[in-house]
């Protein structure tokens, strides 16, 4: 392995910015990201690239998943689970840059991968928005990860806006294990992880072929108020609301009296509980100097465990007291699975490198649901329902040439990428409603209905909901790169690329880097970008169960796709491209032997965004069976602007080595225009409500700071490391209020001994000082289950972990 001279530990990390390396002793590590340039290195990149070691970060890092990991190492990359929200508690949306889970691309060895089928509607971050499930691949599979926080739809197309994290599997020899613990300091969420990698060679020369497999299994966490509502009363509210303490004397004596536990009625409030395998390989065969194949991919498969709202015995509409005395709080369960495939072939004749390609992808999402009723049906409703799916279908065929002539690198290519999107209904009894008879119930029909439709808290997917859509596209672009003695690097790229569904785009980036003084560069670039509209976002619809908008019941509301009727009949208009332009500039230094610094502004702004409404009650949508409707809609125009600061210092102290980093963002997202519908009768509060604006502009921290101490001494590895999250302000519009929430600290802490140079222990914590975010206000703690909203470093709390690594 190629030895780094300088290293910036995060987190037990070599974190290394891409300027930022010691010149003089600096190996020729091509970074893959960012350019097409086979001999362009890390201190030669005119954009900011940070590259990530995964081996140390297994060995101390308390996280566990890529996206956790990310959370903790890049400040301007955002990811925090959520809870009651569907399928989005089972998959966490990430962010980089304040931009959105669909504005960021990922690569796998340096292609493009699919995202999921899911849609984040549930008014977490990135509502509205379809990303990719970072952890469906097993960090033991990972050799290292670039993150490209710049602009690059020029280079790699749609959803590049706000960067690129390009993850590099293993291909070395040999073979290393890992076992992990963990649980929180409230003795749930306990993790188990295994993981096994191991690499031998194939063929005669540089042909390798690497296995990688990880089991996890995350438990469930309870994060809820003390429970003083009125279970048996007739409304849904606090008994005895200004004396929280009489309250709860009241409803024990009910318990009591009936032989039950307060158990029986407790929300559980917190993570999903996960389970998951994964099985990734990674795989090169040269038949001679100039010709090799190689092939990479995975399968994951995960089942989560998540909760709806619970459903009190009050809510004759919502529960069958015959079936739940007590009421019921429903369980969403899912299955994921994940399914990822690349084979390609390089090929070098007279220094042309030529470099063809297919990359196939799928996510299947199937919902489950279970300790629930379809109300409509009576004491003849069944308990579990097979509630239907999603899945998304990505094949992407790529030829890439490119020839280094001199200082000039030339690269140009094609692309032709065929996606597909699935919707399946679900059984019967999950998404329909009955009358008194046991019929499915017809509008107009004088035959009596008690009771809500389909199954509480997911409404599975009706014949109505399910579809099959797909699309093409087809892409051409160049690049040309100029290096002049390492002091002054250019890159220009341009890309044309036609969709089958809604048209052309054009767009190009100029990117130059000089060093100016030894040591001392400065960087720029500016491109145009795009993102397509994903075909989840133009043909996702479906009903599901909410607050409504009184806030005082659990009512039907319904997304509506953009081909629908009800689209139709308000006036929205089809989907298009976001476009967007990117500018940054920076600044690399190295002011003193082993102290690095950059330092990088950025702007970033987007036209035609798409997002999903508010609720719109608009009474056209009462005839769709639905007290509400949401839409997908290029609704908004926006604009980032924010700073990255990243200082690493090695320092040799008292026989060892002491890493000191600092890295900080600070990002800042305003709408700075709304589209409306020319005919859509609602006012702005309907169609793009304060909750909405808060989700764009204030739900994510806008500052996000990291202190990494790691010190090696001998055996010995010591690490600190204190997390700062800035401010949030969450909206609990229409039936909440406005709550700000006060920036936060969070420390890490692990100690590592090495028993052998092939056996490694680590034990630490996260969050060691268990910091939660405010408690929140009571109006918008859904009467007080809420006790923590999931924003900052989430709700898990402190968790303890221990960690054994072997290699062979």
């Amino acid at each position: 392995m190629k030895k780094l001279s300088i290293s910036m530990v995060l987190l037990g990390a070599v974190f290394v910015s891409a300027q930022e390396k010691e010149k003089e002793t600096q190996i020729e590590d091509v970074v893959i990201v960012g350019n097409r340039n086979a001999k362009r290195t890390k201190i030669e990149t005119p954009v900011p690239v940070d590259v990530i070691s995964i081996e140390k970060i297994q060995k101390s890092s308390p996280q566990t998943t890529v996206q956790d990991l990310l959370n903790y190492l890049i400040p301007s990359f955002n990811s925090v689970k959520q809870t009651a929200s569907d399928g989005t508690e089972h998959i966490d949306p990430v962010s980089l840059r304040g931009m959105g889970p669909d504005q960021v691309l990922v690569l796998v060895n340096g292609k493009r991968r699919h995202t999921t089928s899911l849609v984040n509607y549930q008014n977490t971050v990135g509502n509205g928005s379809v990303g990719t499930d970072l952890g469906t691949i097993p960090v033991i599979a990972i050799d290292r990860i670039e993150v490209l926080r710049d602009g690059a739809a020029a280079q790699y197309g749609s959803d590049a806006i706000a960067g690129v994290i390009n993850i590099i599997l293993k291909k070395n020899m040999g073979g290393s294990a890992s076992l992990n613990y963990g649980i929180t300091g409230r003795n749930d969420g306990e993790t188990y992880q295994a993981g096994a990698n191991y690499g031998a060679s194939l063929g005669k020369k540089d042909g390798y072929i690497n296995l990688s497999l990880q089991l996890n299994h995350k438990g469930k966490t309870t994060r809820t108020q003390n429970h003083n509502l009125d279970i048996f009363g007739d409304n849904f509210a606090y008994d005895f609301a200004d004396n929280p303490a009489a309250a709860r004397a009241s409803d024990d004596a009910i318990i009591k009296e009936r032989g039950l536990t307060r158990d029986d009625f407790n929300f559980q409030i917190g993570d999903a509980q996960i389970r998951q395998a994964q099985l990734f390989f990674n795989s090169e065969y040269p038949f001679n100097d100039r010709f090799k194949l190689y092939s990479f991919g995975g399968f994951s498969i995960k089942e989560g465990e998540g909760f709806g709202f619970r459903r009190l015995p009050s809510e004759t509409s919502n529960n069958v007291k015959s079936i739940y005395p007590n009421g019921f709080q429903p369980v969403l369960g899912s299955k994921i699975y994940d399914i990822s495939y690349a084979v390609g072939a390089k090929y070098n004749v007279n220094d042309w490198f030529f470099d063809l390609s297919n990359t196939f992808g799928s996510n299947t999402f199937i919902y489950d649901v279970s300790n629930t009723v379809n109300a409509s049906l009576g004491s003849k409703s069944p308990t579990n329902f097979k509630a239907g799916s999603h899945s998304f279908l990505q094949n992407t065929i790529n030829l890439d040439v490119s020839k280094n002539i001199n200082n000039f690198n030339i690269a140009f290519g094609g692309e032709f990428r065929f996606e597909q999107y699935d919707i399946k209904a679900g059984e019967e009894a999950s998404y329909s409603r009955y009358d008194i008879n046991g019929n499915i119930a017809v509008p107009g029909s004088p035959v009596p209905v008690e009771g809500a439709g389909g199954s509480q808290s997911f409404i599975g997917f009706s014949p109505n909901n399910a579809l099959r859509k797909s699309r093409n596209s087809t892409a051409i672009y160049a690049d040309v790169s100029y290096d002049l003695d390492k002091k002054l690097n250019i890159d220009l790229a341009g890309r044309f690329e036609n969709y089958s569904d809604f048209g052309s785009t054009l767009n190009g980036k100029l990117a130059v880097r000089y060093e100016f003084v030894k040591n001392y560069a400065i960087r720029a670039a500016v491109g145009t970008g795009f993102r397509a509209p994903s075909l989840q976002q133009q043909y996702f619809n479906n009903s599901y169960a909410d607050i409504s908008t009184t806030g005082n019941s659990i009512v039907t509301k319904g997304i509506f796709n953009n081909d629908s009727e009800a689209a139709k009949v308000l006036g929205f208009d089809k989907l298009k491209q976001e476009t967007s332009v990117n500018g940054s500039v920076g600044f690399t230094l190295k002011p003193a032997n082993r102290l690095f610094i950059t330092l990088d502004g950025y702007l970033i702004k987007v036209k035609d965004r798409i997002v999903i409404t508010s609720n719109i009650t608009d009474p056209r949508l009462v005839d769709y069976g639905v007290e509400s409707g949401r839409f997908f809609a290029n609704a908004i125009d926006t604009e980032t602007k924010g700073v990255d600061l990243v200082v690493s210092y090695d320092w040799k102290l008292a026989g060892g080595n002491l890493n000191i980093n600092l890295a900080g963002n600070y990002t800042e997202t305003k709408i700075t225009d709304f589209h409306f519908p020319a005919n859509l009768q609602t006012p702005q509060n309907e169609f793009f409500g304060p909750d909405q604006i808060n989700i764009i502009e204030t739900l994510s921290p806008k500052t996000k700071a990291t202190l990494g101490l790691n010190y090696g001494i001998g055996k010995f590895n010591f690490l600190v490391r204190n997390t700062y999250f800035g401010k949030v302000i969450r909206d609990g519009y229409p039936f909440g209020g406005v709550q700000e929430f006060a920036p936060k600290v969070v420390t890490d802490v692990s100690v590592g001994y090495n028993f052998t140079k092939n056996i490694n222990l680590t034990i630490g914590a996260n969050n060691v000082f268990d910091v939660f975010p405010d408690l929140q206000i009571y109006e918008n703690s859904y009467y007080g289950v809420f006790k923590y909203a999931p924003v900052q470093m989430g709700t898990l709390g402190n968790y303890f972990f221990g960690r054994l690594n072997f290699t062979f």
